[in-house]
């Protein structure tokens, strides 16, 4: 496997890079994240994943090793192919998408184009232990944000709003600043309700 290439960058667009290394040009499919990481200097240095299907080799780079990282656990769900998982490294950066599967953020995992809500579901639950261990992200903050987010749902319930509606908001607002208390969860809440 072609774990990385050091050459020359002849060609770079939002979607692919050319690196010719010793007389050979390497097409690497790449996101927009790298894309904003790649210098503009003529000697690169990307790290690469190469995936071999029975009618296709494909080339893909990235700028960072995390990135690559997060590429691979992601096309190891059932349901997410390389071009999902590029996309979603487009529209999110690897600490986002990283942090949104450690905590269980279903909706900024939804808000990539192309990834529904059992996509999404089906992403977390496959690799929210593997996210957990591999970036040693502690579960305590992210079991009292859950237990902060059900509380304030429920209060939500109670006052007579409807779950559904309710936890888009609730999402919306953990979004902005996760470490919110309840009381404040459900002040923020009301007022976009």
């Amino acid at each position: 496997m072609i774990a990385h290439l050091r050459g020359k960058l002849v060609e770079k667009n939002p979607t692919y890079a050319i690196v010719e290394c010793g007389g050979v040009g390497y097409f690497l499919n790449i996101s927009l994240h790298t894309f904003s990481l790649l210098p503009d200097d003529e000697n690169i240095f990307i790290y690469t994943d190469l995936l071999v299907k029975e009618d296709s080799h494909t080339l893909f780079g990235f700028a960072e090793k995390s990135e690559r990282e997060v590429f691979r656990l992601l096309i190891s769900v059932s349901g997410v192919g390389a071009s999902t998982a590029r996309t979603m490294l487009s529209s999110l950066s690897p600490s986002d998408v990283r942090d949104a599967i450690a905590t269980g953020d279903v909706a900024t995992i939804q808000s990539v184009k192309g990834i529904g809500a059992k996509t999404a579901q089906r992403v977390i639950l496959d690799l929210k232990d593997k996210i957990l261990k591999v970036y040693d992200i502690g579960e305590v903050s992210q079991k009292s944000n859950n237990t902060n987010k059900e509380e304030a749902l429920s209060a939500l319930e109670v006052l007579g709003f409807a779950r559904k509606q309710s936890e888009k908001v609730v999402d919306k607002v953990l979004i902005q600043d996760p470490s919110l208390s309840v009381e404040n969860i459900i002040k923020l809440a009301l007022k976009n309700l």
